[in-house]
């Protein structure tokens, strides 16, 4: 399995200089969002075409100093010495963005031919589809950058294999996450696996549906709801406006 480079201040110069395009992901781990960064680390091992590196930049800052990166996570095309596309805290359309940009600059340079940059693309925008169009199963660990650190609103099904209303909400909203890909996230916590986030959230009868946006629970309710129901609540999370929240600070 080939995974993306560690991009450090050691070998920074090294890999910076190589005639081939680079693709760096900037972060300390902190706000990615997990469906990215799921879909970079399948782009690295399956494009052979560019270089896919990551970078902690509270280690290096020699490097963070080149990309001018901050807290946030940061996407860098880069080419022949020159940036060429950036996006701050990427998410699902950004990585065939940046994508495309870079091969592009590379068509323009003949080092691929625009077909090939072109099937590149579209390659990663199945992957992407993939990614989004389905339910994500979150558990204790990756809850705060699965739901609270997304940039999408964010469907939660707390549920269990045993309980048998949960086996009807379940193919609603695998329905629903096809409908609504890239405007908000289907996630699934199975509660018998994840105790900690059923105390956190006090949850005491499943199937319950939780709605987060913007680090902030809008809807929560035990319970299953027709598909009627929950396809209007889902255009409600959409539509409604909630301003952003920061992380708290870590003690």
């Amino acid at each position: 399995m080939r995974e993306p480079i560690t991009l450090t201040d050691e070998n920074l110069h090294d890999i910076m200089a190589a005639q081939r395009p680079i693709l760096v992901l900037v972060t300390n781990g902190d706000g990615l969002r997990g469906d990215f960064r799921v879909a970079f680390g399948k782009q690295a091992e399956e494009d052979n075409q560019f270089i896919y590196a990551r970078l902690d930049p509270s280690r290096n800052p020699e490097a963070a100093k080149l990309f001018q990166a901050g807290e946030k996570p940061l996407l860098v095309g880069w080419y022949c010495g020159e940036e060429v596309v950036r996006r701050s805290r990427p998410w699902g359309s950004d990585l065939p963005l940046a994508l495309e940009a870079l091969s592009r600059s590379a068509a323009e340079r003949g080092l691929v031919q625009p077909g090939q940059a072109a099937d590149a693309v579209g390659k990663e925008e199945k992957v992407m589809d993939v990614v989004l169009s389905k339910p994500v199963a979150v558990t204790d660990a990756t809850f705060e950058a699965e739901v609270l650190n997304s940039d999408l609103p964010v469907l939660v099904d707390f549920w269990a294999e045993w309980c048998g209303p949960c086996r009807m909400v379940g193919p609603i909203l695998d329905k629903l996450a096809g409908e609504f890909a890239g405007k908000i996230k289907i996630a699934k916590v199975d509660t018998d696996a994840n105790p900690g986030l059923s105390q956190a959230f006090q949850i005491r009868s499943i199937p319950n549906l939780m709605v987060v946006k913007n680090r902030t629970i809008i809807f929560n309710q035990p319970g299953a709801l027709p598909e009627a129901a929950m396809r209007n609540l889902v255009e409600q999370a959409i539509a409604i406006e909630i301003p952003p929240r920061e992380a708290e600070p870590k003690q």
